[in-house]
């Protein structure tokens, strides 16, 4: 079956027909990209394209590979930069499953051997835009030399490069600047970035005139991207092969649903005007959306993952398939998370419905095993500011909380523990990875190392996780009520299991 790529697409009328396919090639390059993985092409490089079918901003992006051993320009540009998104999920209550060939990525470059390349692009007047996905690892501070014909090993290493070859070539001038809008999720990633280059600038002893030129001339936008990118979708892709009637390496598969948040100003949002393609793009401050986010999306996948994988089953969508489960989380959403939360009522109403029907997407395997990757952090930045402000409302235990934090101690529970960074804990005779801190994982070692099956040993064993300051921020232990809550519903979860567990926690609540 032949390749995607634009010459297949010319000679295929029908198919660039049906799937309304923009092939115009001649649009100016008006975005540079660290990150070409699936989703800045789910998310961003999809809406640009949404755009330029309206034809209201006319440029492409120029994707730069952020690693060394980065995998996919090479097939990008054997694609001619094109490749399918297709969305599948639950919008408004209905299946969505759409297909479309996306054409905004003129090329991709691999800077480790072609720096010289994003050095030309840097020249380029037509370049207004930075967008960045290099994982939340990217955006740290390296400390490396600048050798100006070879690439920086870090992202920032790379932009403040880019940056400083832009103001030589444009001496300085005030309208020579670009609008960087990270997009790793990082808070005020913009903030944060805009640092490291600045430090950066410094221990390279660039001109203070390049500094203040960064400063002055150049916007960092802080962002909030939300859109689960799932990616290649390796397990069935003969059968989308076979339903698009060609190959593509780069396949990705995304949700309906996404939420683009960045704070810049009117003229900021006039250049590349999202919102006005019908995106779902909100300009302003990010922090309540922020909030939003993380109260009604982000707390109740980490409350979630321990008691379901508990519980037999592996993926978000299979909580939602099990009725004691999905009513865990929905009553945690609606009696104690959205209880606290500072919105309008229809606000809350109308994000936690769309949360609820992106939770039961059949077409995303969102493995709970991945939600539990540093859940200590996890739950510390996004479920305890719940907790406490629920206990300082209603002057009692948030109870789906408690019960919550007893199934991450029962998920922690290790057989092993392999390094400072990995433990192993058992499930129906399946072992399972537990990663986080090296001092979480000292502290769930040693605590489950007390225990005997004894209750006297379960209270050493809360009493030792409870107490530790260094993850929770505070000694929870001094919370009245709730060293004995957690105490009763992890005995239950240990001797009974979490199904037999969640009945019992509901005949008492």
């Amino acid at each position: 079956m032949e390749q995607l790529s634009r010459n297949m697409l010319l000679e295929n009328h029908q198919l660039t027909e049906s799937m309304e396919v923009n092939l115009t090639n001649d649009l100016p390059e008006r975005i540079l990209q660290f990150g070409e993985g699936n989703f800045l092409r789910g998310f961003v490089d999809w809406m640009v394209n949404e755009m330029n079918k309206q034809g209201i901003f006319n440029g492409r992006v120029v994707a730069i590979q952020p690693t060394p051993h980065g995998k996919v320009v090479p097939k990008l540009n054997a694609q001619d930069g094109l490749y399918t998104l297709v969305q599948q999920g639950i919008k408004d209550g209905k299946q969505v499953n759409k297909s479309e060939i996306i054409t905004s990525i003129s090329r991709g470059i691999n800077p480790y051997e072609n720096w010289n390349e994003v050095l030309k692009v840097a020249e380029s007047p037509s370049i207004q835009f930075v967008f960045s996905n290099t994982t939340e690892a990217g955006l740290t501070y390296l400390e490396e030399e600048f050798i100006p014909d070879t690439s920086p090993l870090s992202f920032p290493g790379k932009l403040t490069a880019v940056l400083y070859h832009r103001y030589r070539v444009f001496n300085g001038s005030e309208d020579s600047g670009l609008t960087i809008i990270p997009c790793e999720l990082v808070e005020e990633n913009a903030n944060v970035l805009r640092g490291i280059v600045l430090k950066l600038a410094k221990d390279w002893e660039l001109p203070l005139d390049f500094i203040q030129w960064v400063e002055q001339n150049n916007r960092f936008c802080n962002t909030l991207v939300d859109r689960i990118v799932p990616g290649y979708p390796k397990e069935n892709i003969d059968t989308f092969t076979e339903t698009l009637g060609y190959e593509d390496q780069l396949l990705a598969v995304c949700e309906p649903y996404h939420l683009f948040v960045i704070d810049g100003d009117k003229a900021i949002s006039e250049s590349i005007p999202f919102h006005e393609a019908g995106l779902q793009v909100k300009w302003g401050d990010v922090t309540p959306y922020r909030q939003l986010k993380v109260g009604l999306l982000n707390a109740p996948h980490t409350m979630m993952f321990s008691l379901g994988y508990l519980s037999g089953v592996n993926t978000v969508y299979e909580v939602m398939e099990n009725q004691e489960l999905f009513s865990f989380v929905e009553n945690a959403i609606k009696d104690e998370i959205k209880t606290v939360l500072s919105f309008e009522k229809n606000v809350l109403d109308e994000f936690a419905n769309s949360v609820l029907d992106r939770f039961k997407n059949p077409f995303v395997k969102h493995y709970l095993v991945d939600l539990g990757q540093n859940a200590v952090s996890k739950y510390k930045a996004r479920v305890l500011p719940l907790f406490f402000e629920y206990l300082d409302k209603q002057n009692k235990l948030p109870v789906h909380m408690v019960f919550s934090l007893s199934g991450l101690i029962a998920y922690y529970r290790p057989i092993r523990v392999d390094g400072d960074e990995h433990m192993v804990g058992i499930r129906d005779l399946q072992e399972y990875q537990i990663r986080d801190s090296k001092d979480a994982i000292i502290t769930f070692s040693e605590a489950w190392n007390q225990y005997d099956g004894t209750k006297k040993s379960l209270i050493e064993v809360v009493s030792i996780i409870l107490s530790d300051e260094k993850l929770w921020g505070r000694s929870l232990v001094e919370i009245s009520l709730l060293k004995d809550m957690v105490i009763h519903y992890l005995e239950d979860i240990v001797t009974y299991g979490v199904q037999k567990s969640l009945e019992k926690f509901y005949l008492k609540n």
